[in-house]
């Protein structure tokens, strides 16, 4: 498992890979792959692939927020899967605090071995929904940076995230060809939930023949006390 294609790529992204943090990018996919056998985790599970599909493409939107808030930054990665873009940033950007937000059990069963499995301190794996963890008083705004890849329209990740931001901090969301659509749809919810739409910056990712938006909110405001609501209300009524 080469990872020159990593490397080179991360550094076309503004990212310096050193060749211990590649291994460990491809020790973490050993262990995807081998845990996507029992647990439907992603459908790129080759490793040529997933360099751009998943690490590359992860660690893209790290242009998308300020540096103050990366040097030993709160990031909180909600819906996070397989643990993207989440586990990506923190193998980059070894002094982050990472919380993973993964309401699958199987899914955050599987990243909860990783931590130890690839040497990382300071991961921590929440199994509930966002909502919930929202409500949470130890992690109600509590976060610096919070993002979240694929898992929901703007109007409903809103109330997913900016509860979880603290004023001052950003929420970085993954977002494909109908970025702009889907976050002026969005706004109302935004706003309701103290943020503001700063912008959508589209990036071209190595290896990959489409470009990635990211939607960029800061949190402008405290997010109002009847937010979020209860779990899975923001999907069926969003704001």
């Amino acid at each position: 498992m080469d990872t020159t294609a990593l490397r080179e790529g991360a550094e076309r992204l503004g990212v310096h890979l050193t060749p211990a943090q590649a291994d460990t990018f491809r020790r973490y996919h050993l262990e995807l792959e081998q845990a996507n056998r029992r647990v439907n985790l992603t459908s790129v599970a080759d490793w040529e692939r997933a360099q751009a599909v998943h690490y590359l493409d992860s660690l893209s939107a790290l242009a998308a927020v300020p540096p103050v808030l990366l040097r030993s930054g709160r990031i909180a990665d909600v819906g996070s899967g397989a643990g993207l873009p989440g586990l990506a940033w923190r193998i980059a950007l070894p002094s982050l605090l990472l919380t993973l937000v993964e309401a699958t059990g199987k899914k955050a069963d599987f990243l909860r071995g990783l931590p130890e499995a690839l040497g990382l301190s300071g991961v921590d794996v929440r199994a509930c929904r966002a909502e919930t963890l929202g409500r949470d008083p130890e992690a109600r705004e509590a976060y610096d940076v919070v993002t979240a890849r694929g898992v929901a329209k703007m109007n409903t990740l809103a109330e997913l995230t900016l509860p979880l931001c603290r004023p001052g901090g950003v929420v970085v969301a993954f977002k494909g060809p109908a970025a702009e659509v889907d976050a002026a749809e969005g706004e109302t919810a935004i706003h309701a939930l103290g943020g503001a739409l700063r912008e959508i910056i589209w990036v071209d990712v190595p290896g990959l023949d489409r470009r990635r938006a990211l939607v960029v909110i800061d949190k402008v405001a405290p997010t109002p006390h009847r937010y979020p609501r209860r779990p899975g209300i923001p999907g069926k009524r969003p704001l």
